[in-house]
């Protein structure tokens, strides 16, 4: 029987494209599409709004829903609103969501006590992939001899309100512990002086429809190591969202990552 699917978020461009995916799975199928109270498009149905065609859900606001397990793809304090919902009516939850506050994501950890949840700053395979091969990379180069100086450097689509990218801390954040790093620096500008050994570099950029790029540069004297992912579009974070939601569904109250789910 297909795992029954609510969808936060499902009029945003990526909750589209989770509707999109979804209806085409026979694995799932679609039992809620929720947005804000406030939405223009509410009791449209959500097959339309993704231009996949009637799906007989129509967009509702967020409230009790009989699936199986939700995937938020939203903004920060509508995905805390959602959090706070699957507590109530103890619903899983894949949090796709980024650019959440020190405060909210300690929100998250603690409703994780009670809930299964994946929270992830990116639902990409390659992208997670990227982090492990980093993070062995990191390992390996803590000690070169002359040094290595790691440059964060992203790219995202011109609309993204957040900066740095969730993914790019989180890249940052695996550096810092396999390396040793204890400086963050985003962005240089005048007499910066001589670059600390202890720091990583972050450089966020912005244009037109880019969904998403990273390049992680490990720069030694006299060789590179560059590892690089990036998205063409959108359907690889909705396919591993759904991917996340279908291994969810059964496992005990924690706080999981695509780590988990990928078996990295």
């Amino acid at each position: 029987m297909p795992l029954k699917l609510a969808i936060h978020g499902a009029a945003g461009r990526m909750g589209q494209r989770v509707v999109a995916l979804a209806s085409q799975d026979p694995q799932l199928r679609l039992v809620a599409a929720l947005e804000s109270a406030s939405h223009p498009k509410l009791g449209q149905d959500a097959g339309l709004v993704a231009g996949v065609g009637e799906l007989g859900v129509p967009l509702k606001a967020v409230g009790e829903s009989d699936a199986d397990v939700v995937i938020d793809f939203s903004v920060p304090k509508a995905a805390i609103a959602v959090v706070s919902q699957c507590l109530e009516y103890g619903k899983p939850l894949v949090i796709a969501t980024t650019g959440f506050e020190p405060e909210q994501r300690e929100f998250i950890a603690k409703a994780a006590k009670a809930l299964p949840i994946v929270f992830a700053p990116s639902m990409s395979t390659a992208v997670n992939l990227a982090m492990k091969l980093t993070e062995i990379a990191g390992r390996v180069l803590r000690d070169y001899p002359s040094g290595v100086d790691v440059e964060i450097i992203e790219r995202h689509h011109r609309f993204k309100e957040d900066a740095p990218s969730g993914t790019a801390l989180k890249f940052g954040e695996i550096i810092a512990a396999a390396m040793g790093q204890t400086e963050h620096t985003h962005g240089r500008e005048g007499r910066t002086g001589k670059r600390p050994l202890k720091e990583i570099g972050y450089h966020a950029v912005r244009t037109g429809d880019n969904p998403g790029e990273h390049t992680i540069i490990f720069g030694m004297l006299g060789e590179t190591l560059e590892l690089r992912v990036a998205a063409s579009n959108r359907d690889c974070y909705a396919q591993g969202a759904l991917l996340a939601a279908k291994w969810l569904v059964g496992k005990p109250p924690g706080l999981y990552g695509m780590t988990d789910v990928l078996g990295l």
